[in-house]
Formats: structure tokens, C-alpha cells, sequence
């Protein structure tokens, strides 16, 4: 009796244990508003990833569904508004390739603009995505001259352009204090803003746990730490060779350059061997010369 009591709890205690981890019933060959709905109440909700999950349900079961658009421009806003910005760049893509009609293409690629320049907390990181949304901007501009959202493009670019010059700006103040002039001079030079007044430029602040070890771009409060030295890696030429060989045998050892002065002694006098052997075979050739001319008595 005890047994057969044993054994059930054990069978109740598993069924118990599956149930529970499967918790989420499967749902499949449901109509397009069902799914549609389903995305609206978990975007309501706050449930992004199940709205996600839905929205892959309703792609694939209902591939032609007018809603799929709507749900998709919906999903994309919903992104950016939980500051998601890379799965909102990724939903407007989809809807500007698949379903967007040229009039409704311009409200994506602005949004599009907009959710890749909230992608830049910081615009001192991630220097591909700063191009890349100053080459979108660039080319909404070229497409939409007479948008209706040019100004506030306008005022992204111009921030965004701004952000790259600060930031080439202290990349090169950096190989300027690594005594780096060539690398200075190229990063200056990579995509020059004369009109960007740096002094006026007010710096981006950082967290506080950030700004120990970043600093304002220009010094550290840790510099004093790093040794004045330069890197072996991509060393600059920054002096004359004159200047770089006597600093070189300035600082080469004792030993070295004994061992140079006793090979240059002795090239000097192989060299003096060489002339004195030269010499005495034009002498003996002189003496044999003259001793065929002499006359035999």
C-alpha cells in the first residue's frame, strides 16, 4: 500500500514538474487579426519580445496580410520608444524594402536617421555608426529637398558632423602628446571642419565612473603614470636621420661601440694590406720591364 502511494506521488510530482515548464501553450494557423492583436496588447503591455514573436507568426502565416505593414511601422516606433534603436533601424529597413509607398518612405528614412543618431550615448565610441548616419543624412538630403522634416535633419547632421571633428580632434591630440606628429597631422587632415571653432565646442560629459579614466579627451589624471617614451609599434620618423643616429649612438652601450671602432680597424687595415700588395706588384712589374730593355754584353 505504501509502495503504490510512492510510487503515484512520484508520477504527480513529474507531471507537475512538465506542466510547469511548459507553461506557454503553442499557437499556430490562427487568423492575421488575431496575431495583429495579439502584438498590439503585448506592445501595450510593455512585452516587446513577445510582440516580436507574435509579428514572426503573423509574417509567416499570413506572408500577403494588409496588416503587416502597419504592424511593422508599429513595432519599429515601439523599439525606438524603449530606446532599442538598432531593432528599430532593423524593423524601418524592412518596411522601407518590403512595403513603403514613395510617400510613406520619407517618414521611414527620417526615422530611420533619427533612431541611429539616439544610438550615439556616447560620441566618443562607435565611430562606423556616426558615418553612417552622417551619410544617411547626407543622402536624405539629396532625395527630400523640400522635406518637411529638413530642419531637424539639418540640426542632426550638424551635430553629428560636429561629434566626428571633436572626436578626429582628440584622436590627434593624443599622437600629439606620443610625440606621433604624422599620425596628428592625418587625422587632422582625414576630414577637416574649418568652420568647427574647437574652443567653443562644449565637450560631452561623461558618467563620473567614465570621466576617471577617460578624462575630456584632451590629458588624463592618470598621465603622469605613463612613462615618456615612444611605442615600438608604428613609430613615426619625427627627426632627421642625422638627429636619429647620433640619438641612437647616444644611447647604444659601452660595448657596442667598442665593437664597431675594432671592425672599423680592422677594415682599415685590410684596406692599407690591400694598397701595400697593389703597390708592390706595380713595382716588381716596373722591375721586370726594365730588365727585358737592358742590353746583354
Amino acid at each position: 500500500m505504501k509502495l503504490s502511494i510512492n510510487i503515484a506521488s512520484v508520477i504527480f510530482g513529474i507531471t507537475l514538474l512538465f506542466t510547469g515548464c511548459s507553461n506557454k501553450v503553442e499557437e499556430y494557423n490562427k487568423p492575421a487579426m488575431y496575431w495583429y492583436t495579439k502584438i498590439i496588447k503585448s506592445i501595450s503591455n510593455g512585452d516587446l519580445e513577445s510582440a516580436d514573436s507574435y509579428y514572426s507568426s503573423l509574417q509567416g502565416e499570413h506572408i500577403s496580410s494588409p496588416l503587416i505593414p502597419e504592424a511593422t511601422m508599429i513595432l519599429a516606433i515601439a523599439h525606438m520608444h524603449y530606446e532599442e534603436y538598432i531593432l528599430s533601424e532593423h524593423f524601418l529597413n524592412e518596411y522601407t524594402k518590403r512595403y513603403a509607398t514613395q510617400n510613406e518612405k520619407e517618414f521611414a528614412d527620417f526615422l530611420k536617421i533619427k533612431a541611429m543618431y539616439k544610438a550615439l550615448p556616447n560620441p566618443r565610441r562607435d565611430q562606423a555608426l556616426m558615418a553612417n548616419a552622417i551619410r544617411e543624412a547626407k543622402e536624405f538630403k539629396v532625395t527630400y529637398p523640400n522635406s518637411m522634416y529638413m530642419g531637424i535633419v539639418d540640426t542632426m547632421l550638424t551635430r553629428l558632423e560636429i561629434a566626428e571633428a571633436v572626436l578626429n580632434e582628440t584622436i590627434a591630440s593624443l599622437y600629439d602628446r606620443l610625440d606621433k606628429p604624422e599620425s596628428a597631422k592625418y587625422y587632422r587632415e582625414l576630414k577637416p571642419k574649418e568652420w568647427v571653432d574647437f574652443k567653443a565646442v562644449k565637450r560631452a560629459n561623461s558618467a563620473w565612473y567614465r570621466s576617471w579614466f577617460e578624462g575630456d579627451g584632451t590629458s588624463s589624471w592618470y598621465e603622469f603614470m605613463i612613462p615618456d617614451t615612444q611605442s615600438v609599434v608604428s613609430r613615426n620618423k619625427i627627426h632627421e636621420n642625422d638627429e636619429i643616429s647620433d640619438k641612437k649612438d647616444s644611447q647604444s652601450p659601452w660595448y657596442s661601440n667598442w665593437y664597431s671602432n675594432l671592425l672599423n680597424s680592422d677594415k682599415s687595415a685590410k684596406k692599407e694590406i690591400e694598397q701595400t700588395e697593389d703597390l708592390k706588384e706595380e713595382v716588381d712589374s716596373i722591375d721586370e720591364h726594365s730588365s727585358e730593355q737592358l742590353p746583354i754584353n
